[in-house]
C-alpha cells in the first residue's frame, strides 16, 4: 500500500491544479499547483467552496454532486479559452462518493 505522503508527493508533482472537496463542498486537499492557482491558496483548505463561488456556480456544484452520487463518474461543468473543466467523483472501496475534484482538459 502506498503511503499518503507518497500520494501527496505524486499529486504535488503535477502541473494541473488538484483541489479535492468533500460531499459538504469543504476543501480537504490542494496540491501545490492548486495552491498557486486559486486565490486564497492554502487558506482555502477547511473552507466551503461556496464562500468563493456565486449562486449559479453553487447550484451547479450541488447538481453535479447529486449526479455523481447517483452513479456518474464525471460531468462537464464549464470551459474557458484554454480548458474544458469536469467535476470527477472520488469514491471509497465500496463505491460511495467521498467528494470530488475538478479535472482540466486542454483544448
Amino acid at each position: 500500500m502506498v503511503k499518503s505522503s507518497t500520494l501527496a508527493a505524486i499529486l504535488d508533482s503535477l502541473k494541473t491544479p488538484i483541489l479535492f472537496a468533500d460531499t459538504n463542498h469543504i476543501t480537504r486537499y490542494m496540491n501545490k499547483a492548486a495552491i498557486a492557482t486559486y486565490e486564497g491558496g492554502e487558506s482555502l483548505i477547511g473552507r466551503s467552496l461556496f464562500e468563493c463561488h456565486n449562486e449559479h456556480s453553487q447550484q451547479v456544484m450541488k447538481e453535479v454532486l447529486a449526479a455523481l452520487q447517483a452513479g456518474e463518474e464525471e460531468r462537464f461543468t464549464f470551459e474557458d479559452e484554454t480548458n474544458r473543466v469536469y467535476m470527477r467523483a472520488v469514491r471509497d472501496a465500496d463505491g460511495r462518493v467521498l467528494g470530488y475534484y475538478e479535472r482540466y482538459e486542454k483544448k
